[in-house]
């Protein structure tokens, strides 16, 4: 049985970072994977996180499975950091979540609770959008279509677009959102355009399912929650994915939450339930490492201080390296790279061509996509000019 199938090709994303690490020139640049990296290359493990392990190795005297919901203070601790203390849909108790194998799981048992619920419900995509939403929801049968939303010609949001579009999403219907640092461009919705987005999910009945990968690392925590806690404030339902991947580089231990705003305290717990059952078929049992960290962390008033801290020098690290960059790209190559500074997050779009990104692959050894889509933060101070003079080569 198992001859009958054939090698597929490598992951897009991974299979270039793959070719990177084993190209043998010493000025290489992998601008692929989406990872937090600091000025030496490497993706560092925050101090808090670290107390707080040191802490959990030393008090742990069990390894035997979580709650089926995961760890309840790392659930508290989530819906906290996403939702505000103040959150009145949390004073409501009609807010839940379960603890998910990173993001990725939580977009995964949305994507089962979605499909119970409406088996026929539409799940409206950006365009462009990380290209693992497809298979994350589509594999439990879910729909798709398709909304505008960068427009490459400006290196912005085409809202007026993404509106028209967005007109034809019905009562039933998901609206899959980035909260904050859209993956791939970097372009943001405003506070007044996330209004707008509830006005229309008001009217027209549809709920939003908002990935959330990214909190903390584009303006602020709060900051960047600011258009998801709007939806909250406004909608009976809205569906969040939470990632402690980036903001608290919890990479590996693949820690994350599904968080379910929910029109009542009875139907939160409606839903907990269909979501344990959905993470049972799947994968069983939550991980406990990440979440156990994450907990303590957040549940800590000395840790949580020394995280938000680290967290935000994170942030103004990025925010610096896209400033950086754009003078370095203006400096040699002339044109405007404004929106670069403008962007929010990990990711932007340089604007080159399939062609030039091939060649920036091939004579310089500087690693990104095709759609010239690259990771800010594998910028630094020592690769800065070579990449610079490597996209004025290509141009």
């Amino acid at each position: 049985m198992l001859q009958m199938l054939e090698p597929l090709p490598a992951d897009p994303i991974l299979g270039l970072s793959a070719a990177c690490h084993a190209d043998p020139n010493p000025d290489k640049v992998d601008l692929t994977v989406g990872i937090y990296k600091n000025e030496k290359g490497e993706c560092p493990v925050f101090a808090a996180v670290q107390e707080a392990q040191q802490s959990l190795v030393n008090e742990e005297t069990s390894k035997a499975y979580l709650a089926a919901a995961g760890d309840g203070a790392f659930n508290q601790g989530i819906q906290k950091l996403v939702l505000g203390d103040g959150s009145g849909a949390l004073a409501d108790g009609r807010v839940t979540s379960i603890q998910t194998p990173g993001g990725c799981g939580a977009l995964r048992i949305g994507a089962e609770i979605v499909h119970a619920a409406a088996p026929n419900a539409k799940v409206w995509v950006s365009d462009p959008t990380w290209p693992v939403h497809g298979p994350l929801l589509g594999s439990v049968g879910l729909e798709f279509r398709s909304y505008r939303y960068y427009d490459y010609a400006t290196h912005g949001v085409n809202f007026d677009a993404m509106v028209s579009d967005l007109a034809g999403a019905q009562a039933g219907d998901i609206v899959l959102l980035h909260g904050c640092c859209h993956n791939p461009c970097g372009a943001d919705l405003s506070l007044e355009q996330w209004r707008v987005i509830a006005e229309l999910a008001e009217r027209q009945g549809f709920t939003p399912f908002v990935d959330f990968a990214y909190q903390g690392m584009g303006v602020g925590l709060d900051e960047d929650a600011a258009g998801l806690r709007l939806l909250v404030s406004r909608l009976p339902e809205v569906i969040v994915a939470s990632s402690c991947s980036k903001n608290l580089g919890l990479y590996r231990e693949r820690t994350g939450a599904a968080v379910f705003v929910c029109a009542d305290a009875a139907n939160a717990r409606a839903v907990l339930s269909q979501a344990q059952s959905a993470a049972r078929r799947v994968y069983s049992m939550p991980p406990a490492h990440g979440a156990l960290l994450a907990g303590r962390v957040f549940n800590d008033d000395v840790l949580g201080a020394l995280w938000r801290e680290e967290l935000s020098a994170v942030c103004e690290r990025i925010n610096g390296l896209r400033s950086s960059l754009r003078h370095a790209l203006e400096s040699r190559c002339g044109g405007n790279f404004a929106f670069i500074e403008t962007e929010k997050g990990m990711f932007s779009f340089l604007g080159l061509s399939a062609e030039q990104a091939q060649r920036l692959r091939n004579d310089y050894s500087v690693y990104m996509l095709d759609s010239s889509r690259i990771n800010v933060a594998g910028v630094n101070a020592g690769n800065l000019d070579y990449i610079a003079e490597a996209v004025s080569g290509v141009l």
